[in-house]
C-alpha cells in the first residue's frame, strides 16, 4: 500500500477491507441473501439511474456525475451534511474523495430504494473510504 499514490487512491471509488472469514462462519450453514435478491435491487437501482440521467448522455450511472450534477442530485441534509463535514475534518478527505463519498450514497440510497439520501448512506459511504482513513493517520 505505500507504493500506492494518495492522488491514484483518490480515483478509486470503494476501498473494503475484507477480513478472514472463520472456519466456525463457513461451516455453520446459515444462507446469506440469495443472487436473485440481489441481482433484483441492483436492476432496479440502474434503472432509477437511467432514469434520473435519461436527458445526459454522457451519464449512465452515479459514478459519472459531474460535481454540478452531484449539487443537483446529491444533496442531503443537515445531520449527513454535518457527519460528512466531520469526517473531511477528522480524516482528511481530499474534494475528489468527497465527491465519491456523494456519488457512493447516491447509489447506497437508490439501492434501498430512497429518494433521499440520509445520514445512514453517508455513513456508510464513509465507511467505503477506509484507505482515505488510514492515510489521515499517517
Amino acid at each position: 500500500m505505500a507504493r500506492v499514490s494518495g492522488p491514484l487512491l483518490d480515483r478509486i471509488d470503494l476501498h473494503v477491507e475484507v477480513p478472514a472469514v472463520p472456519f466456525r462462519e463457513l461451516t455453520d450453514g446459515r444462507a446469506g441473501e440469495p443472487s436473485e435478491a440481489i441481482r433484483e435491487r441492483v436492476r432496479r437501482a440502474r434503472e432509477v439511474q437511467l432514469t434520473r440521467f435519461a436527458k445526459r448522455p454522457d451519464v449512465h450511472a452515479n459514478a459519472h456525475m459531474s460535481p454540478r450534477d452531484l449539487h443537483h442530485f446529491c444533496r442531503i441534509g443537515e445531520a449527513g451534511d454535518a457527519l460528512l463535514r466531520t469526517a473531511i475534518a477528522r480524516l482528511g478527505f481530499s474534494v475528489r474523495a468527497y465527491h465519491r463519498v456523494l456519488k457512493i450514497a447516491r447509489t447506497i440510497a437508490d439501492l434501498e430504494g430512497a429518494a433521499e439520501i440520509g445520514t445512514a448512506h453517508v455513513s456508510e459511504a464513509i465507511q467505503y473510504r477506509s484507505l482515505d482513513r488510514g492515510a489521515a493517520g499517517q
